[in-house]
């Protein structure tokens, strides 16, 4: 019905809603109907093709008797742990840096943000050279006449796992110094000129003021750094394959083996129903503080 000549609620931004029904349709038949059907499937003997017999939860047990199930979650904790603090701490100082409306400020902003314009194929890729002890740093470092210096992370079993964090790094930072300085941006300067008449420092203003301030910003950058870890899968195969051995296997390595290499559908349903139960578990924190949190203050 309409009332004294507009629209009632239904009928409110009608053609907005129209041109979102696409996305809606997309998002409930691609993104929640599969991750449902592979949920449902991950409880069948599913090989090749699926299948629809019922083995209850045999593909999680045979799941977690995995030895290189659990290498895969180990390699991604140690790699996640590292990657979430060394990301935060290096684009907030970053973002620091920018925010003191130094010269060149476009320079420097495209300069650390472009390599995340790059797919992780490429950034693995760039510096598997780089790291490449024929090719890369260790090559150009003897070049100048230290013929002992040894630099090969990506080829020792022990440190392949930090080869792969500096490129992850390389990637990530550039996005994660863009959403802090966004928040950086947005605190008023009359708390700058306040601390600085009470004779505050700058870093306890930073840890004190500044940072709890940004506690959306901070949240947010947790949820989509969070969720990137979680999916690793690019960088690894571009830079190592997931070798030596076994020592840079991760979770989405192990699902596409599974699927495509061993031809084990349902055991690659269960792997990816574990990583996205992992997703939900930080999703509906960050809905809650987001969303929830405000309505209860």
């Amino acid at each position: 019905m309409l009332q004294s000549g507009k629209p009632s609620g239904l009928f409110k931004n009608l053609s907005a809603k129209i041109a979102a029904i696409p996305m809606v349709l997309t998002a409930l038949v691609i993104f929640l109907g599969c991750s449902v059907w592979t949920v449902v499937y991950s409880f069948t003997n599913s090989r090749l093709l699926p299948s629809s017999k019922w083995v209850g939860l045999a593909q999680y047990e045979r799941l977690w008797e995995s030895r290189r199930w659990i290498i895969s979650i180990e390699n991604l904790a140690v790699y996640g742990i590292l990657m979430l603090i060394l990301a935060l701490v290096i684009g907030f100082l970053l973002a620091a840096l920018i925010d003191q409306k130094i010269r060149f400020e476009d320079g420097f902003r495209t300069i650390f943000l472009y390599p995340y314009a790059l797919s992780f194929i490429v950034t693995g890729l760039v510096w598997q050279w780089i790291l490449n002890p024929e090719y890369g740093i260790q090559n150009a470092v003897r070049g100048l006449g230290f013929e002992n210096f040894t630099f090969d992370p990506l080829y020792n079993p022990n440190t392949v796992l930090y080869g792969v964090l500096i490129a992850g790094l390389w990637h990530t930072s550039g996005l994660v110094m863009c959403l802090m300085l966004a928040g950086l941006r947005g605190i008023d300067e009359d708390i700058w000129k306040a601390t600085k008449v009470d004779g505050i420092p700058a870093w306890k203003t930073y840890l004190v003021v500044v940072i709890p301030m940004m506690r959306p910003v901070f949240v947010t950058t947790l949820v989509l750094v969070t969720s990137a870890i979680i999916k690793l899968y690019d960088l690894v195969i571009a830079q190592t394959g997931g070798g030596p051995g076994l020592a840079s296997e991760v979770p989405a390595k192990f699902v596409f083996d599974a699927m495509f290499v061993s031809q084990n559908l349902a055991q690659g349903f269960a792997a990816s129903t574990m990583m996205l139960v992992a997703v939900v578990f930080v999703i509906i924190p960050w809905a809650y503080l987001e969303f929830g949190g405000k309505k209860n203050a």
